[in-house]
């Protein structure tokens, strides 16, 4: 076989270049192995061209092929009786009896002579000489390498052919599969005529295996002879590293010998004393844990004792205990695998007794008597109740006590209805049977006493309401002030606990050593610390474990439990001591919301409460009650009302809309009814004035110097001072007379009941303001429509509209201008600063009645002027003197003048009197114009001087007008 051959099937030579100039020729000479064909051929078809392209056995079996031949070329390749099979190519490669024989030339040749190659070596021998230097300069590869590379990729072409499943490691012909794909068998079938075919088959199976095992005998040769002083060296090898192994196992056996002398002697002792002090801590940790068990097995008998005094709280915080216990240091014992559930149940249990616990204490605690005293009910088990339901998370408990708080104002109203029907003798309530009805029935004296009982009713309910919602928000605000407490200390700990965080070297290198013994030293050195946790739970490491009788032990089982829970003492607002544990896991943003919640149900009590006392108006409204009260009354209900609404404002913290939306609407029905009075009064009493002076009685006078003082009020009557007083002819306001009519000084009691409405009634002030002007526009263009207009002809009967009429009417419109300036401040001080726009209405009014007033004026000059014009078209300048025509304007003069003396100012008079004057001279001028009389000294002018002369004698005769400056000058015209 090729494997054991000694000498390897690579020629050698003495240099590389031989060697790869050999291969070269090698490669150039041979062609590459083909495969063999398939040694199971398909069956014949009929088709000759479907076939296998190897020849068959069946068709071909006459014919002589290569097939045919008889040499088997590995053996002959491999025959040890050659002597020079390395050298002798030709005669390894094809047996022995191959012959070299002289190649006869070819005829069709020429004969190829070195003369042929003349001129190509000329060309080639410079670029040879470049090639020589530039291999000197540039080192070429290893041909070696090269050589190497090639024959590697021709063995590893070779071994392709060999098919996969020779080379894979789980090769076994034991399994059927492996040896049907190596040995199909199926075609080797015996049957019929076809054993000639079977048995070339077979053959063929034989030749292509051998051909396999060929190829890997050569490539395992080849490998053979690259690797071979390796090999040779590893056989070396082999016998020294086997003297190193025979050394090292007698080493061992004697250092094995040694370290069990040394267990003996030092370590048994030592481990058995370690091993005693585990035992022995086992022992204390198993009696500790049965005290524990002992302890847990008293938590429901504890449970039900603590809820029989309605400790809500120290149940959970007994049941939260024993919980965390059973998971961390009970977990397994199987004689508690029923407790945790039960406990959940308990625990459910408690949830419904404390909801059911609140529910009654809500009831109890705002169904009490209403007296004045708002002292919390029961304030311990109120604060044990929220803590409670804070520790389980019932956070909507709060939704409770608002669901009685509306029951509670229900049956208030309700009880005081029935109290105040019960005392009315005149309310048969055998015959009217719904209190509804019962009610309507009061007059409003007794009505307004039942309002104020309900009033007065509801503000002790709303304190009481306050005072347990600020026990309750106390109670959330200790929680939350804890956990703020428990942030900062667990933030302190973890600082101290980083600093702390170093190990001790050694006690780390026996915990790297063993865990046993670093066991061992971890339990003795913290024996002690052991020792004192538990005399803390039982006061000594030897005393005797809790009585499973007691029924005293929560304490123990908390400080057992190693849960990490800390309580800490706080101080309801109350004086209540409680302990706040550290197991209420609620998170700061859900104790403020339950704090904003609890703050809106006290909002929400002042929003009940108004809105049953609205009920309550309506309910009395609805036959129109309220609208027929008079000022008096509906001043007293609001004021009632306001005073209420206050006091709800003062105690929630909050303003309610609704009771001041019911009270504003029946302000503003008020308010019409009180104008349309006031507006059909004035309209009354201005139809049936007759615009004569009228006199003052001395309740005005004091109304009046009322408003003088600074405040605008109705004085209070007082009949005997009254009596004693004479009415006065004028009106003194401020130091000046006014001649007025009846129906202003009517209008200016109206204008002053306005004024102290809005003081009575402060929320209706914008439509009192709307109103009021209103009222004022009205007497403006009224009064100017009967006496302008002459309207009180028609209507009160008047022959005829007299300067004296239209001068009185000017002094009565100039004292309602008197008083608009205080009303605007009165109504100003009484107004939010974005109202003040409002305040534009008596700017409007007083424009309104300056310009009434400025036509008066005109008009009493258009009588004069009409006068004149009359007059003074008919004058003459002839004798006597003074004329006809200048007597009877003197005498007009002197009426006017008589008229309006006493009604006007002395400064109006004069201004008016200046005006008259005025157009006299412009009449008086045009008509001696009209004359040609001019200002020449001659006998007409002397005429005209003297009749001008009488006039102003005349004129400045009158009372207030002996100053007045007529400047007659101007009736000439002036020359050119």
């Amino acid at each position: 076989m090729a494997s054991s051959h000694s000498s390897s099937p690579v020629p050698q030579s003495n240099s590389s270049d031989a060697f790869f100039k050999k291969e070269m020729d090698a490669t150039k000479r041979f062609r590459p192995v083909q495969s063999l064909p398939d040694v199971c051929p398909k069956e014949p078809t009929g088709n000759p061209n479907n076939l296998h392209d190897s020849p068959s056995l069946v068709v071909d079996q006459q014919r002589w092929t290569i097939y045919h031949s008889k040499v088997n070329l590995p053996a002959a390749l491999n025959d040890p009786r050659l002597a020079k099979r390395e050298s002798d190519f030709f005669t390894k490669t094809w047996g022995v009896d191959f012959v070299d024989t002289e190649v006869t030339p070819s005829f069709y040749l020429p004969q190829i002579t070195k003369e042929h190659f003349a001129s190509y070596q000329q060309e080639i021998t410079p670029r040879e000489k470049v090639h020589e230097r530039c291999k000197n300069i540039c080192t070429p590869k290893d041909s070696f390498d090269r050589t190497l590379l090639h024959t590697h990729d021709k063995s590893r072409t070779d071994l392709e052919q060999v098919p996969k499943i020779f080379m894979k490691p789980d090769f076994a012909l034991e399994d059927s599969l492996t040896f049907n794909a190596v040995l199909p068998w199926s075609h080797f079938s015996t049957a019929g005529g076809k054993g000639n075919r079977d048995a070339a088959s077979s053959k063929l199976l034989q030749e292509k295996l051998s051909h396999y095992l060929d190829i890997v005998e050569v490539n395992i040769a080849h490998q053979i002879s690259l690797r071979s002083e390796a090999f040779f060296h590893a056989m070396t090898s082999q016998h020294e590293l086997q003297d190193y192994l025979r050394k090292t196992s007698q080493a061992v056996k004697l250092l094995r010998e040694k370290i069990s002398k040394i267990d003996k002697v030092m370590c048994e002792g030592s481990l058995r004393v370690l091993r005693l002090s585990l035992t022995r801590n086992n022992c204390i940790k198993a009696y500790n844990k049965l005290k524990l068990m002992a302890t847990v097995h008293q938590t429901q008998p504890t449970v039900q004792l603590l809820l029989s005094t309605s400790e809500f709280v120290g149940a959970l915080d007994l049941i939260a205990t024993t919980q965390e216990v059973l998971q961390q240091e009970l977990q397994g014992i199987h004689s508690f695998r029923h407790l945790g559930s039960q406990l959940c149940e308990l625990e459910k249990l408690i949830d419904k007794m404390m909801i059911a616990e609140f529910s009654t204490y809500a009831r109890n605690d705002l169904n009490r008597p209403l007296e004045d005293d708002c002292q919390i009910l029961e304030e311990e088990r109120l604060v044990s109740l929220v803590f409670g339901l804070l520790k389980q998370r019932k956070l909507n408990f709060y939704e409770i006590y608002g669901d009685e708080m509306i029951n509670t104002a229900k049956n208030i109203i309700k009880q005081c209805v029935v109290n105040t029907v019960s005392q009315i003798e005149e309310i048969d309530t055998e015959v009217v049977v719904k209190l509804a009805d019962q009610m309507r029935m009061m007059n409003f004296p007794q009505w307004f006493d039942l309002l104020k009982n309900i009033f007065s009713k509801f503000t002790i309910f709303l304190k009481r309401i306050k005072a347990t919602l600020n026990t309750i928000r106390s109670v959330v605000f200790l929680v939350l002030d804890k956990n703020q407490k428990n942030r900062d200390l667990e933030d302190t700990l973890q600082k101290n606990s980083a600093k702390e965080s170093t190990v001790d070297p050694e006690v780390a290198y026996l915990t790297h050593e063993g865990m046993f013994i670093s066991d061992a030293f971890g339990d003795s050195e913290l024996q002690a610390g052991a020792g004192d946790t538990a005399s803390q739970r039982n006061g000594s490491p030897n005393s005797e474990p809790c009585s499973s009788d007691s029924v005293s032990e929560p304490e123990c089982t908390t400080d057992s439990s190693s849960s990490k829970e800390h309580t800490s003492s706080s101080v309801t607002p109350g004086g209540v001591e409680m302990m706040i544990s550290d197991d209420m896991k609620l998170t700061d943003l859900e104790l403020i919301r339950l704090a904003n919640n609890i703050q809106e149900l006290l909002y929400n009590a002042s929003d009940i409460c108004h809105d049953r006392s609205v009920k309550f108006l309506m309910a009395r409204a609805k036959d129109g009650f309220l609208e027929k009260l008079n000022s008096n009354e509906f001043v007293t209900l609001s004021r009632l009302m306001e005073g209420f609404i206050l006091d709800t404002e003062q105690i929630c913290g909050r303003k309610s809309m609704s009771l001041r939306g019911a009270l504003q609407s029946q302000a503003n029905r008020f308010v019409n009814r009180f104008h349309e009075e006031r507006k059909t009064k004035l309209s009354l009493l201005l139809d049936n004035e007759r615009w004569k002076q009228a006199e003052v009685p001395a309740e005005f006078q004091d109304l009046v110097d009322s408003v003088s003082d600074g405040r605008i009020s109705l004085p209070e009557k007082k009949p005997t001072a009254t009596e004693e007083r004479k009415p006065a002819e004028f009106l003194i306001v401020e130091g000046q007379k006014y001649a007025t009519v009846g129906t202003v000084l009517l209008l200016i009691r109206i204008i002053l009941e306005y004024c102290q409405c809005v003081d009575n009634i402060p929320s209706i002030t914008t439509d009192l303001l709307t109103r009021l002007s209103d009222l004022l526009k009205y007497f403006n263009s009224r009064s100017c429509q009967l006496v302008l207009g002459a309207g009180a002809l028609q209507v009160v009967g008047l022959k005829t509209i007299t300067t004296k009429n239209l001068a009185l009417s000017s002094r009565c419109l100039q004292l309602i201008v008197h008083y608009i300036p205080i009303i605007r401040a009165h109504f100003e001080a009484r107004l939010q600063p974005k109202q003040y726009s409002m305040l534009r209405h008596f700017d409007h009014i007083t424009k309104d009645y300056h310009d009434h007033i400025a036509e008066i004026s005109a008009k009493l000059v258009a009588i004069m002027d009409s006068l004149f014009d009359k007059l003074l078209s008919k004058y003459e300048v002839k004798a006597p003197v003074p004329s006809a025509c200048f007597r009877n304007i003197c005498k007009q003069m002197a009426k006017m003048h008589e008229a309006i003396y006493e009604l006007l100012p002395e400064e109006q008079t004069q201004m008016l009197f200046l005006r008259i004057n005025a157009s006299y001279k412009l009449h008086l001028k045009r008509q001696l114009a009209h004359l040609n009389v001019v200002n020449d000294g001659g006998p007409l002018n002397g005429l005209v001087t003297s009749d001008v002369a009488f006039y102003t004698g005349n004129l400045q005769a009158l009372k207030g007008l002996n100053n007045l400056d007529l400047n007659m000058a101007e009736i000439w015209e002036q020359k050119r």
